[in-house]
């Protein structure tokens, strides 16, 4: 077993868990992704959600869901594979679709009833990255896995309900790797990052989530994520994955485009011999917010949306002495009291910003939205709603 282990240790950046690899060595990956998946194109697999907005209270009513805290972390597909010599590959796929190769990372993913040095190959996880604090004030890595899209190269898969590959996932993989690291606790130190399951409650359990599963979160949270439990997984925008944040938390994503002023030189600048307008890349700019609307032969479609970005000049003098690049960086915003767009985050992590759907989606949470008290007061007849289907022969296991 001690040949798995390397100096490596946990990963120190979620954002950057390893190896970036380049375009030659990442549309073989790509193409291999999709053939196991059974598509026709290379584009990111994973699962988005929609917004939550006052009309899926019905359907919470209507359909089973379960329920789990939305981390505040990275999302990633874990893909299982071995490299030409038959020796395990581990890569993380992010949602630009780039492909961090975990080079000289210790990961093992053992199959049940089998020697602990065989591995699982051809199989794509879903889940978020995150770092958990620990006392002392320190931090681990962890992969917390919410889904799974193919095991082993059986993307049929892909076809099951949510509590069917959960179960598959729970049994093939997290129970072996359980056992693994019950015998060598040694060397879970020295393991990239740590897995777990993402913890999952029937749709009604909402109160529980906010007075015992969110309090008690050792990572960021910054809302809670419904999936239905009977559905199939749905490559891009899935409609039965509904993404709950506070209205008040509902953020966008734009593109930045800042526009600087141009300004005549003044007597000083004309003495340096400056006599021609110039643009004034110092000054407060024009902060433009751009939705994505799509690609048109190849290339992204952009147009301006709202009012732009509010910035002040002490905002924008931080901003400048951060010394890096803005201008067209994917920014999070969110709406302040007067209703003016902020800047919350940069989402390096996101290649483009959301599509004008998604963002009239998220205005509509914010418009409509429903609070954590409305939410919590319609557990009753969420629960109620799900009781009678599974007494009328709906049953379900998880």
């Amino acid at each position: 077993m001690s040949t798995m282990r390397d100096d490596a240790g946990p990963i120190t950046d979620i954002s950057k868990p390893g190896v970036k690899l380049d375009h030659e060595f990442v549309r073989g990956l790509r193409q291999d992704v999709a053939r196991l998946l059974g598509r026709t194109n290379d584009k990111f697999p994973g699962a988005q959600p929609v917004s939550f907005a006052r009309r899926h209270m019905e359907e919470l009513r209507k359909e089973d869901y379960y329920v789990c805290e939305k981390s505040d972390g990275i999302r990633y597909l874990l893909y299982l594979t071995q490299d030409d010599h038959g020796h395990a590959c581990h890569y993380l796929i992010d949602r630009k679709n780039d492909y961090w190769y975990m080079e000289k990372r210790n990961l093992h993913f053992p199959l049940p009833n089998a020697s602990p040095a065989e591995f699982h190959v051809d199989t794509l996880i879903d889940g978020e990255l995150v770092f958990d604090k620990v006392p002392g004030g320190g931090k681990e890595p962890k992969f917390l896995v919410f889904d799974l899209l193919c095991l082993d190269g059986k993307a049929d898969l892909l076809s099951k309900s949510l509590d069917k590959r959960l179960g598959y996932f729970k049994e093939h993989v997290m129970k072996p790797y359980k056992k693994l690291f019950t015998e060598f606790p040694q060397e879970l130190p020295f393991q990239a990052f740590k897995v777990e399951m993402k913890e999952m409650q029937f749709s009604y359990g909402i109160e529980m989530m906010f007075r015992e599963v969110l309090p008690k979160l050792k990572h960021e949270n910054d809302g809670l994520i419904f999936t239905c439990r009977t559905t199939p997984y749905q490559f891009g925008t899935d409609p039965h994955i509904l993404k709950w944040k506070a209205p008040h938390d509902n953020t966008v994503d734009f593109r930045l485009r800042l526009v600087f002023p141009t300004v005549e030189p003044d007597e000083e600048e004309r003495a340096e011999g400056i006599t021609k307008p110039f643009v004034d890349y110092d000054s407060l700019p024009e902060a433009r917010l751009l939705v994505f609307k799509g690609s048109e032969r190849g290339q992204p479609q952009y147009e301006e949306f709202g009012e732009g970005l509010h910035l002040s000049e002490d905002e924008w003098e931080e901003l400048k002495s951060w010394g890096d690049p803005l201008q067209n960086r994917v920014v999070e915003c969110c709406l302040d009291e007067e209703r003016r767009w902020r800047l919350y985050r940069f989402r390096d992590d996101k290649a483009e910003a959301n599509h004008v759907s998604t963002v009239r989606s998220v205005l509509d949470s914010i418009k409509d939205g429903v609070g954590e008290q409305e939410l919590i007061g319609a557990a009753k007849g969420i629960k109620d709603g799900w009781k009678a289907r599974q007494q009328g022969g709906g049953g379900y296991g998880h």
